[in-house]
């Protein structure tokens, strides 16, 4: 189990450089993994853990070249939309995000996410996207009443679940 620190982007990721300003998920890289069967690891913080025991072999990462956008909306007195604004998530802003993770990952025991990194995962087993795979290891929780979030219990559970679904060829 690792973050791959010292491991390189996926190679379709080397022919892009710079700063985007797309969203994550509008990269053209992100996409064109997509179109290949990859696809970006979950946001939900309780998934914090997510990449770093997922099987090396169905996993991958791209630099994040995206921008963070936050958005502003102006309302009138009846709830009519006045004005919208867009601006780049400030610096601190982007930090603390990174923050919240990685305070769950401490309380796991677990070393942080390396910054500027984009995760892609492929389903292992019988699943066919990832979507299918997360909520199997949410029914696993509920069967055996284990809370879905983050916690020793969890990361235990979806760690093992994992490795058998990965079978001895993909860990």
């Amino acid at each position: 189990m690792s973050w791959d620190e010292d491991g390189t982007p996926h190679p379709l990721a080397l022919r892009r450089t710079g700063r985007s300003e797309l969203e994550p998920d509008r990269l053209p890289e992100m996409r064109e993994l997509e179109v290949l069967g990859w696809e970006p690891a979950p946001e939900d913080l309780r998934w914090a853990f997510l990449p770093y025991v997922w099987p090396p072999a169905a996993r991958t990462w791209i630099p994040d070249r995206s921008t963070h956008w936050a958005v502003d909306t102006a309302l009138d007195g009846h709830g009519h939309i006045t004005g919208v604004e867009c601006a780049p998530l400030p610096e601190p802003d982007l930090r603390d995000l990174d923050r919240e993770a990685d305070e769950i990952l401490a309380g796991l025991g677990l070393p942080p996410r390396p910054p500027g990194r984009l995760w892609l995962l492929r389903p292992v087993g019988p699943f066919g996207t990832v979507g299918e795979l997360l909520e199997h290891l949410d029914g696993l929780a509920a069967e055996r009443a284990v809370e879905a979030g983050p916690s020793a219990a969890f990361l235990a559970l979806v760690r093992g679940a994992l490795a058998e679904l990965a079978g001895p060829g993909q860990r």
